[in-house]
C-alpha cells in the first residue's frame, strides 16, 4: 500500500461514529419487528382459535403418514412421535423462535471472541488491522444471556421434552425410560449450572481480554501481547468444551431420544461460518462509511478465503451426520431425518433444501475465484445468504422437535429474527465508539498493514 509507506502507529487511529441518524434507522427497524411480532402472534392466536379442530384432523392424518414412512424405513420399528405433538400449544411458536433467535445471536456474538482468540493464538499479523470489529461482538451475551435463562425458567418445557411432569418418575404415565437414563445429564439444576458457569466464563474472560486490548492502545510494547495470548488460550480450551456442551443441552436435547456424536462439531461449524460471514459484512458496512481504511483488497481476500473454507466445513459435517445416520439405518437415528423429510410439514423440506444451497452451493460458487473474495459486492452477497442460511439451519434443528407440524414462516419469525438483528446492530455499534477501530499499538500492526497475498 503505497499511500501508508510512513507507518506509524500514532497515524493509524480510527473512531466511529455511531450517528443519531444511524441509531434512529436501527430503532426504527427494532420498532418494525416488535409490529410485525404482535401483529404475528395476534393472527396466530385468531388462526390457532379458528382452525384447531382441521389442524388436528390434518395433524393426524400427518402423523399416519409419518409412522408408516418410519415403519418402511426402519424395519418395522416405530419411533416414539415427539413430545411436540403431545404438549402443543399455539404460544409455543413465539417461544421456540425467541429462543431460535437467543442460541443463533449468541453464536455470532461468542465466534468475535472466538475469531480474536485465535488470531492472537497462532499469532497471526493480518487481521490485527482488523480484530476491533469482532471483539465487540460478545457485547450482546449480556443480552442473550437473561433472554435464555428467562425462556428456560418460565417456559422450557414448551421447548424441551425432558422437563414434562412425570418423564423421569417411575410408574407415572409420562414416565420415558430412556429420559430417565439421561437424567443425570438433563436436570434443570445441572442445566443452569452449566449455562451460567460457561456464559460467565466466556464473559469474565471477554471482560479482562477488552480491557488488556485497550490498554495496549495507551502502552504499546510486547507484554500485554503476551498476556492477551495466555487469555486467549485459556477461551479456546474452555470454548472447545462448552460449545459442544451447549450443542447438546441448547439444542440436540430438544429432540431427547435422538444423539448424535457429531452434533458438537456441526453446530459449532454453523455458528463458526456464521461469525465469519457477520465480521466481514460488518467490515464490509463500515468501509462503505470510509472506516477500516487500512483494511485492504488483500485481507479482504483472507475473509472471503476463511467463508469459503468453512461453508465447505460446514457441509462435510451435515453430509458425513447424515450420510452415517441413512446407511446405519437405526430407527432411534433416522427419525431426526424423517421428521424434516417426509413427516410433519412440508416447510422442513423445503427448508433442507434451501439450507443446503445457500450454506454450500452458492458460497462455493460465488466465492471460487480470487477475484470475488477480492471484490466487495461479491463478498456481501456471499455473507449476506450464509447469514440467511445458517439461520435456516438452526431453524432445521430446532422447530421439528418442539412445534412439530405446527411451524411455519410468518410474521412472528420475521419480526422476531429483526427484533434481535436491530438489538445486535445496535450493541455492536455503541461498542464500536468505545476504542479506535485500529488495535494502534499491536506489534504485528505494521505487518497488517503492509499485508499482500
Amino acid at each position: 500500500m503505497a499511500g501508508h509507506s510512513h507507518f506509524s502507529p500514532a497515524n493509524v487511529e480510527e473512531h466511529f461514529e455511531f450517528t443519531s441518524e444511524g441509531k434512529k434507522r436501527v430503532i426504527y427497524a427494532f420498532i418494525a419487528g416488535i409490529v410485525a411480532l404482535v401483529l404475528g402472534i395476534y393472527l396466530l392466536s385468531k388462526g390457532e382459535a379458528g382452525g384447531h379442530e382441521v389442524a388436528n384432523a390434518g395433524h393426524e392424518a400427518v402423523k399416519a403418514g409419518h409412522e408408516a414412512a418410519s415403519e418402511h424405513l426402519s424395519g418395522g420399528a416405530v419411533s416414539h412421535q415427539p413430545a411436540a405433538e403431545e404438549h402443543y400449544d399455539w404460544t409455543n411458536r413465539i417461544w421456540a423462535n425467541v429462543w431460535l433467535n437467543a442460541v443463533f445471536f449468541t453464536g455470532i456474538a461468542i465466534i468475535g471472541m472466538f475469531f480474536v482468540s485465535l488470531q492472537y493464538l497462532t499469532k497471526s499479523g493480518w487481521s490485527s488491522v482488523m480484530k476491533r470489529v469482532p471483539e465487540a461482538f460478545p457485547k450482546f451475551l449480556y443480552i442473550t444471556l437473561p433472554i435464555l435463562l428467562l425462556v428456560f425458567f418460565f417456559k422450557g418445557d414448551a421447548i424441551f421434552h425432558w422437563m414434562h411432569h412425570g418423564v423421569t418418575e417411575v410408574g407415572n404415565e409420562n414416565y420415558d425410560k430412556i429420559i430417565a437414563g439421561k437424567s443425570g445429564y438433563l436436570n434443570k439444576t445441572f442445566f443452569l449450572v452449566r449455562l451460567v458457569g460457561f456464559f460467565a466464563l466466556w464473559i469474565g474472560l471477554w471482560l479482562v481480554l477488552r480491557k488488556k486490548s485497550l490498554e495496549e492502545d495507551l502502552i504499546g510494547g510486547t507484554d500485554l501481547f503476551t498476556q492477551l495470548v495466555r487469555i486467549s488460550t485459556a477461551f479456546i480450551v474452555i470454548f472447545g468444551a462448552s460449545s459442544s456442551m451447549f450443542a447438546w443441552d441448547w439444542v440436540m436435547s430438544i429432540d431427547t431420544h435422538w444423539f448424535s456424536t457429531m452434533f458438537g462439531w456441526y453446530m459449532f461449524s454453523s455458528w463458526h461460518v456464521t461469525g465469519l460471514a457477520v465480521i466481514t459484512l460488518t467490515i464490509l458496512l463500515l468501509k462503505d462509511k470510509g472506516y477500516m481504511a487500512y483494511v485492504n483488497e488483500n485481507h479482504l481476500h483472507d475473509l472471503g478465503k476463511l467463508m469459503f473454507a468453512f461453508s465447505i466445513f460446514w457441509t462435510y459435517v451435515w453430509f458425513e451426520q447424515f450420510l452415517l445416520i441413512y446407511y446405519a439405518n437405526m430407527p432411534e437415528e433416522i427419525i431426526y431425518f424423517l421428521e424434516r423429510w417426509e413427516g410433519h410439514n412440508k416447510i422442513y423440506k423445503t427448508s433442507e433444501i434451501l439450507m443446503v444451497f445457500l450454506n454450500f452451493f452458492f458460497p462455493f460458487l460465488v466465492l471460487m475465484t480470487r477475484d470475488a473474495k477480492r471484490t466487495r459486492i461479491f463478498l456481501k452477497i456471499a455473507a449476506f445468504f450464509i447469514i440467511v442460511g445458517h439461520y435456516i439451519d438452526f431453524y432445521q434443528m430446532i422447530m421439528p422437535g418442539v412445534l412439530g407440524g405446527h411451524a411455519g414462516y410468518g410474521l412472528v419469525e420475521f419480526g422476531m429474527v429483526t427484533v434481535f438483528a436491530s438489538a445486535f446492530i445496535y450493541i455492536i455499534s455503541d461498542e464500536l465508539t468505545k476504542a479506535s477501530l485500529i488495535a494502534k499499538n499491536h506489534p504485528f500492526l505494521p505487518e497488517a498493514v503492509h499485508h499482500d497475498i
